[in-house]
């Protein structure tokens, strides 16, 4: 069993503990030398649910926090919840289902509105929304900005950080603008699947080489991630739960010591407020 002295947390992985490996893929994370989790919920519709009301999103959420809970037994530090709606969910319901763009609109801020309770509840550290990351009408890609906006009204009434999933950008100044309107701190803008840098908030760098490198070189916050998708249909499609540890064995190799730091200690202090060395226990 491998082991660092330093936390390595993996800021966002899926666990499907009823169709994928679930606490496997935890166990292959410790065994790898990982400590600590942030476990985002999978999409609604991916673990079985047809949602129609703000409610129906709880038990797409109740999965979570229980995997989550049976992951930090796992773990020589913890898991966190981060949940929230996938902003995919919006063609679902517009081209499938044959929802108004406003009405998915409303019906995908009621989910989020419903993740909010459990980050009040103390059941979650952050909570998850974003917009589409490909080609849309101008009537859904108003409705998103329109969830993403409420997930960070959610987000200051809950003095939370929001990750988010979004077009393929290096620059979210817009809504690192939007986020300051709020009151919400830029760096609680965390954009998941980012490169190595990222004007308008905090990037959580899916961790291949090239992309470390740069987040290491420039020594801005930053976080590291797999995008674990705990999909046995889809195996290999993004990275695996052993490759953060993996590539902090390549960064301490390359004498990179400040950036694992950065990326395991100080950024989830500053983006979540977690201490990852307090919650370590070796």
């Amino acid at each position: 069993m491998q082991e660092f002295d330093t936390p390595v947390v993996d800021n966002h992985l899926h666990l499907d503990p009823d169709h994928g490996r679930g606490l496997e893929a935890v166990k292959d994370f410790a065994r790898s030398g990982g400590t600590h989790l942030l476990v985002v919920n999978k999409p609604s519709w991916l673990l079985g649910h047809e949602v129609e009301t703000g409610e129906d999103f709880r038990p797409v959420f109740e999965t979570t926090v229980e995997v989550v809970r049976e992951a930090s037994e796992l773990l020589p530090g913890r898991a966190w919840p981060v949940l929230g709606v996938h902003p995919g969910l919006v063609s679902k319901l517009v081209d499938d289902r044959g929802y108004d763009p406003e009405d998915a609109r409303d019906l995908m801020c009621a989910g989020l509105d419903t993740a909010a309770e459990f980050v009040r509840g103390g059941d979650a550290l952050a909570l998850k929304s974003g917009r589409p990351h490909y080609e849309v009408t101008d009537a859904v890609w108003e409705a998103s900005n329109a969830v993403l906006g409420h997930g960070l009204d959610l987000a200051a009434d809950c003095d939370c950080a929001l990750q988010l999933h979004t077009e393929s950008t290096t620059d979210l100044s817009d809504v690192a603008e939007w986020a300051a309107e709020r009151g919400v701190p830029g760096e609680r803008v965390v954009k998941h699947y980012a490169q190595g840098h990222l004007a308008g908030g905090t990037p959580s760098v899916m961790s291949d080489k090239d992309r470390l490198e740069d987040a290491a070189e420039r020594g801005d916050p930053f976080l590291m991630e797999t995008d674990f998708i705990d999909d046995p249909d889809r195996p290999g499609a993004v990275m695996g739960p052993k490759t953060v540890p993996r590539r902090v064995d390549w960064l301490l190799d390359e004498g990179r010591e400040d950036a694992v730091r950065n990326a395991h200690v100080e950024t989830p202090a500053l983006v979540y407020g977690v201490d990852t060395e307090a919650t370590l226990d070796r």
